[in-house]
């Protein structure tokens, strides 16, 4: 049976690095931040600790058996809700995989500490951190970046607003970047309107484009190549 020093150091250990993790998540604004990082890593290790070391007076018994890794099993599976809850469908996109994917690493790190594992737990907590800050700038730079396409109208002066542009689009409209208008250098009666797309499929681009030529204002329309 684990002392109560032992058994306090875990929840703290398991506090801690739910905490790194969850800062993280916190700096970015999502709904699961470091609160609830450090609650489902803490929870964790608590349950693995009443798992491995809760029944010892019922194991006195005879032909009394306890599996610990059955209980482990179900933290795996019932984490899966609050992951759930994390998800959000804007549009046509789905944000909050990696917060879900962040909550269940946690539960693993938790219960891996409540088990007494601490190499394996510091050395998961540093990998994920390295995973979530890390890795995202490089994406930014070398896949995204990819992604990108841009988009040249000319429009009747004043005709084409943000607002108009996102109702024209709908669903679409989550996949523009940066949109600027300016007047154009040729005819003071036009503006020119330049529309950057991120992360639009094929499918989505061409959808976008057909719907941007059909209005009534576009005098000119110009699809440069993506970066």
């Amino acid at each position: 049976m684990l002392g109560n020093i032992e058994l306090v150091s875990r929840l703290v250990m398991a506090a801690a690095l739910g905490s790194v993790i969850g800062f993280e998540r916190e700096r970015l604004s999502w709904a699961a931040g470091l609160r609830t990082h450090m609650l489902v890593c803490v929870g964790s290790a608590l349950i693995m600790i009443v798992s491995a070391y809760g029944f010892a007076d019922a194991l006195k018994n005879d032909h009394v058996v306890l599996d610990p890794s059955r209980v482990a099993a179900q933290v795996v599976s019932g984490i899966g809700f609050l992951g759930a809850g994390s998800i959000l469908l804007r549009g046509e996109i789905v944000r909050g995989l990696t917060t879900a994917a962040s909550l269940w690493s946690v539960a693993a790190i938790g219960l891996a500490v409540g088990g007494g594992l601490y190499t394996a737990s510091i050395a998961a907590t540093a990998i994920i951190l390295v995973i979530l800050a890390g890795i995202k700038p490089l994406e930014r730079r070398f896949i995204s970046v990819k992604q990108r396409r841009q988009l040249t109208m000319l429009v009747d002066r004043g005709a084409l607003s943000f607002h108009a542009l996102h109702e024209a689009l709908g669903p679409g409209s989550v996949r523009v970047k940066q949109f600027v208008v300016q007047q154009s250098d040729d005819s003071p009666d036009l503006d020119e309107v330049r529309v950057e797309l991120s992360r639009a499929s094929a499918m989505e681009y061409r959808a976008i484009c057909e719907r941007l030529r059909q209005l009534d204002a576009v005098r000119e329309f110009r699809e440069d190549d993506a970066t």
